[in-house]
């Protein structure tokens, strides 16, 4: 059911929804994190976004990567669950968002090079040299995927 989250707006107005999303990890042969400039906030985050009805977590997880940054993933591994991904939009929509994180790693495309309707830019930066983030969520979702890789010795 695409639009699964308008029709739901269109119901409920702004008042506040928890939402389910999946995003993901991708580094770059710097172990430097991918992340995209978003439209509606202007402050960056993590490609990925909310599940659609009756879509999986991971299904969510390698469309929103390639909605967001043009980039075909396999998930390698989930790195945790996040739920106090409190946000207000400049819309008015307030959320709580469960979001599953992910480690992926790039089968196929290329980074985009145009802004979508989600993205204006998308950029690989060090876990230690951040940009603005969307919210606390995405702070601390960036900080264990950071973590999970130190685990592994890939940085």
């Amino acid at each position: 059911m695409a639009n699964y989250i308008k029709e739901i707006r269109s119901l409920v107005g702004h008042r506040p929804i928890i939402l389910n999303a999946a995003g993901a990890i991708l580094v770059n042969s710097k172990n430097e994190v991918l992340l995209n400039l978003r439209t509606d906030t202007h402050n960056w985050s993590l490609p990925g976004g909310f599940l659609e009805y009756g879509e999986t977590f991971e299904q969510a997880c390698i469309r929103e990567y390639k909605e967001d940054a043009g980039i075909d993933v396999e998930i390698i591994k989930p790195i945790g669950i996040f739920d106090q991904g409190f946000t207000v939009y400049p819309n008015g929509d307030k959320t709580q968002v469960i979001s599953r994180l992910y480690l992926v790693k790039q089968i196929g495309g290329h980074t985009l090079n145009e802004a979508t309707n989600e993205t204006l830019d998308l950029k690989y930066f060090p876990f230690g040299q951040l940009p603005p983030l969307l919210n606390q969520q995405t702070a601390e979702m960036l900080k264990a995927g950071e973590k999970y890789l130190d685990s592994l010795n890939l940085r």
